[in-house]
């Protein structure tokens, strides 16, 4: 059975909240099927609004931007996947089958528990892969930072960097490995499907062995120190 899920966003990233009404939540729809389909260089307003048949200043009452549609939905990610890691692990007594589940939901082989009909994950979760870092590769990262628009993702990082602590408490640098892991995950998965050569998982649609790696990656780290 699927959980129905809300998620309560900053509203720092939106003029009016797009899920108080039908056309919010088009506009996130639509957006992200658009965004993955021709990317965020080509995607504006003007497109999505031919598409969901409303004016471009409708979107605008929403969104100030495009690129804060684009931080919106990866922040949504962000939130969901820290959601899927404590519904994983919550009853989880191995700190390192945990370990494991986060890998497994980093490269989203982890079974979804959360139903959320206007927002298509997969899709989403394409678009945090290729087009994430541009939500916070910005000169106004400083400022958006202060606002607390990356709290989400720092959120996640700072769980995963616990359950590392859990394991190894004497490892000096378990923030820094959770950004690594996720960033790293999200990487391979990118080159893996367009940049071949840079991965040994070129032309694989089987995410095992990125699994063993990415394993491989963490456990090699952390076991490299004695517990305290």
């Amino acid at each position: 059975m699927e959980i129905q899920l809300q998620i309560k966003m900053n509203a720092s990233l939106y003029v009016r909240d797009p899920e108080s009404t039908e056309l919010g939540k088009n506009i996130i729809r639509h957006g992200i099927e658009m965004i993955y389909e021709i990317g965020f260089e080509e995607f504006t307003f003007k497109k999505l609004a031919t598409k969901i048949g409303t004016t471009e200043a409708s979107i605008y009452r929403y969104f100030e931007n495009k690129h804060r549609l684009l931080t919106y939905i990866t922040t949504w990610f962000w939130t969901w996947m820290e959601y899927q890691l404590v519904y994983h692990t919550n009853n989880q007594k191995d700190t390192k089958q945990k370990i494991t589940t986060i890998i497994k939901l980093l490269t989203f082989e982890e079974k979804d528990e959360f139903a959320n009909e206007h927002i298509n994950k997969m899709m989403l979760h394409k678009i945090v892969i290729s087009e994430g870092d541009k939500s916070y590769l910005t000169k106004h990262v400083a400022e958006d930072n202060k606002a607390m628009i990356f709290k989400p993702y720092k959120d996640l990082c700072h769980r995963i960097a616990g359950i590392f602590q859990e394991y190894r408490p004497g490892y000096p640098f378990p923030h820094s490995l959770a950004s690594t892991l996720t960033e790293t995950a999200h990487h391979q998965m990118y080159f893996k499907d367009h940049l071949p050569r840079l991965t040994d998982f070129g032309g694989s649609n089987n995410s095992a062995d990125l699994n063993k790696f990415l394993s491989n990656l963490v456990f090699s780290a952390l076991d490299s120190v004695k517990s305290k």
